[in-house]
C-alpha cells in the first residue's frame, strides 16, 4: 500500500485552476469556449478556442455560382445579413465591372443602415441583460420589430432578406414604403431614450463597466479588430468615410464616426449607441435624396449563365461589428475558385487573449459582452 500525501493550505493556494467556459455555457453568445487560467479569482491567461459552429462556408463557396453565393453570405452574420450579402455581390460586380443603377446604389445604402440599427439595437438589449438589467431587452426588441417589418415588407425575410443581387437589388420598392419606412424610423428614434438614460445613465451599469477590460490602440492594430470596438480605444478608421462605397461619399456631412479614448466596456457600449443614432439620421438622409430621384431601374440584366472573368478581387465593407471583406479568386467559371472571408467577429474575439488576463472572473461576462460578436461570424 502506498500513502499519499494531498497538500492543502498555502500548497493549494499556489496551484493555478484551469477553468473552461464552454462551449456550451449560458454566459457567452452561442458555442464559444474560453479556456481560463485563473489565479485565485484573477484571470491568469485566457484562451479563445473556436471552430464549434463551423460549417465551411468558405468551402461551400466554391460549389455554388454566383447567384446562389448570396444565400451562404448572408448567413455567418446573422444579425448583419443584408450588410454580409452586399459585400459579396460588390466583389462579384467589381471583376464584372459593372456599374449598379443610381437607385439601386442609394436603396443599399438605406437598407444597410437599417440593418446596422437592427444589429445595434439587439446589443444594446441584450448586454444589459448579461449584467442582471433585463428591462432593456424588451425595449430594444419592440424598436426592432418596428424596423423588422418594413425591412420583411420589400425582401420577405426577417432574418435571411436575399435582397441583393449581383447588378442592383431583387426588385423596387412597394409603393408606399419610402413613408412607412420613415415612420417605423421616427418611431424608434423617439425612444432611444431607453438606451441614453435608462442603461448609460444606470450608475450599476456605469460601475460595472467603466475602467473594465481596457483594449489600447496597440492591441487593436496587432489583432486586426476593427468597428465600434476599435473606434472605443481611439482607432478612427470607419471605411464609410475612409474609402466609400455606395452613397457614403455623398453622405460626409451626415456621417459621424464616433470614437472614444478609454477602451474599456463603457467606451465600447458608448460608440455602439452612438453609432445607433448616426445610422437613423444616414437612413433618413437616404430617405431624403431616394425622393427626389425618378423613377428607373433597380439592377442590370444579367445572362442566364453568370461568369465572371479570369483574376481576382477584395471588396471590403463596414459592417455594423466592423470590416467585412471577400478575397474573390476566379478561374473563369460560373462559380468561384477561391472565396475567403474576412470576418470582423473573427478578428475581435482574439483580442481576449490580452483583454481577460488580469481582470476578475467576475468582470468576465462584461468583457465578453462588450465584445458584441457573433459566433457564426467567428466560425464561418
Amino acid at each position: 500500500m502506498t500513502e499519499t500525501t494531498v497538500g492543502i493550505g498555502g500548497a493549494a493556494e499556489s496551484t493555478d485552476m484551469v477553468l473552461n467556459i464552454g462551449p456550451q455555457h449560458p454566459s457567452t453568445h452561442g458555442v464559444l469556449r474560453l479556456r481560463l487560467v485563473l489565479d485565485g479569482e484573477r484571470i491568469a491567461s485566457a484562451e479563445p478556442v473556436v471552430g464549434y459552429m463551423h460549417r465551411g462556408a468558405e468551402k461551400l463557396f466554391e460549389a455554388r455560382d454566383y447567384r446562389q453565393i448570396v444565400m451562404l453570405a448572408n448567413r455567418h452574420d446573422w444579425l448583419s445579413a443584408f450588410s454580409n450579402e452586399l459585400g459579396v455581390v460588390m466583389a462579384v460586380e467589381r471583376m464584372l465591372g459593372m456599374e449598379v443603377p443610381e437607385r439601386a446604389v442609394w436603396m443599399r445604402t438605406l437598407l444597410a443602415e437599417l440593418n446596422r440599427v437592427l444589429n445595434h439595437l439587439m446589443f444594446l438589449g441584450s448586454y444589459p441583460l448579461e449584467l442582471g438589467g433585463i428591462t432593456p431587452i424588451f425595449h430594444a426588441f419592440r424598436e426592432r420589430e418596428e424596423l423588422q417589418a418594413v425591412m420583411e415588407e420589400i425582401s420577405g425575410g426577417r432574418m435571411h432578406y436575399m435582397f441583393n443581387r449581383v447588378g442592383g437589388l431583387k426588385e423596387d420598392l412597394p409603393a408606399g414604403w419610402l413613408g412607412r419606412a420613415r415612420a417605423a424610423i421616427a418611431d424608434v428614434r423617439t425612444r432611444m431614450d431607453v438606451y441614453d438614460k435608462l442603461v448609460h445613465g444606470n450608475e450599476i451599469f456605469r460601475g460595472r463597466t467603466r475602467g473594465v477590460g481596457v483594449l489600447s490602440a496597440e492591441a487593436v492594430h496587432a489583432y486586426g479588430v476593427s468597428g465600434p470596438i476599435a473606434r472605443a480605444s481611439g482607432v478612427d478608421f470607419d471605411l464609410r468615410r475612409d474609402e466609400p462605397y455606395l452613397a457614403y461619399g455623398e453622405l460626409q456631412d451626415v456621417l459621424k464616426v464616433v470614437t472614444r479614448t478609454e477602451g474599456d466596456c463603457l467606451a465600447r457600449f458608448e460608440v455602439l449607441l452612438d453609432q445607433t443614432h448616426n445610422a437613423l439620421d444616414l437612413a433618413v438622409a437616404c430617405l431624403d435624396r431616394m425622393e427626389q430621384l425618378p423613377p428607373g431601374p433597380v439592377n442590370q440584366r444579367l445572362p442566364k449563365v453568370l461568369k465572371a472573368p479570369e483574376g481576382s478581387t477584395y471588396a471590403w465593407t463596414e459592417n455594423p461589428l466592423g470590416i467585412n471583406g471577400y478575397y474573390l479568386v476566379s478561374k473563369g467559371e460560373k462559380t468561384p475558385y477561391r472565396l475567403k472571408l474576412r470576418s470582423a467577429s473573427f478578428n475581435n474575439i482574439q483580442a481576449l487573449a490580452v483583454l481577460l488576463p488580469g481582470q476578475l472572473v467576475a468582470d468576465m461576462v462584461s468583457i465578453l459582452g462588450s465584445l458584441f460578436f457573433v459566433v457564426g461570424d467567428i466560425d464561418k
